[in-house]
């Protein structure tokens, strides 16, 4: 049976080359599942189709209602990326009205792998919530990808989407595609 990667995305400017990323998470072995804040889904809204038919699975945004099946199974991993500033800072606080929030909120609890790599300006990173947020998150069991391990954070109005290490996010959950053996 082919794992299940959620990938979930902010609305940040990597989000716009989610398509290349969706096919090589499938190629590394994946199943993959889209999943994207409203924000997000609005900045894809002329992809959406072509997303949800090179997945196979419907993409979400959006909390189904009560008493609709959940059509998505459940994850063998999740990748939050790109994460905003304030995707970040809703996951550490438990804000959960964003429905990708609720979900990796609700998977720390879970014990599901998780990574998750910001695209934020270093005038976000200044502000004081930013670092606890991401404390937070690498102390609940979450996989940072900040700093030179991740993203390196630019100055404000001087991000390159096409740097982004999108890599670096599907390679920190790939212990799942492969677990080490067991001694």
């Amino acid at each position: 049976m082919t794992p299940t990667l959620y990938l979930f995305g902010s609305a940040a400017p990597p989000i716009l080359d989610v398509a290349r990323v969706i096919e090589e998470a499938q190629a590394d072995g994946w199943d993959v599942y889209l999943g994207l804040t409203p924000t997000a889904a609005r900045w894809l809204t002329d992809s959406l189709d072509a997303l949800d038919t090179l997945t196979g699975h419907p993409v979400r945004w959006d909390y189904r209602m009560p008493g609709q099946p959940d059509v998505w199974p459940q994850p063998n991993a999740i990748v939050v990326a790109p994460t905003t500033f304030n995707t970040i800072n809703q996951w550490a606080l438990g804000i959960t009205e964003k429905w990708i929030v609720g979900v990796v909120a609700e998977g720390i609890g879970k014990g599901i792998p998780m990574a998750m790599m910001p695209c934020v300006n270093r005038a976000f990173v200044n502000h004081p919530e930013f670092d606890r947020s991401i404390d937070t998150l690498w102390e609940a069991g979450v996989r940072v990808l900040y700093g030179e391990a991740g993203f390196v954070p630019n100055e404000p109005g001087h991000g390159n989407p096409a740097v982004y290490p999108w890599r670096a996010a599907l390679e920190a959950v790939a212990d799942v595609l492969h677990p080490a053996p067991n001694n």
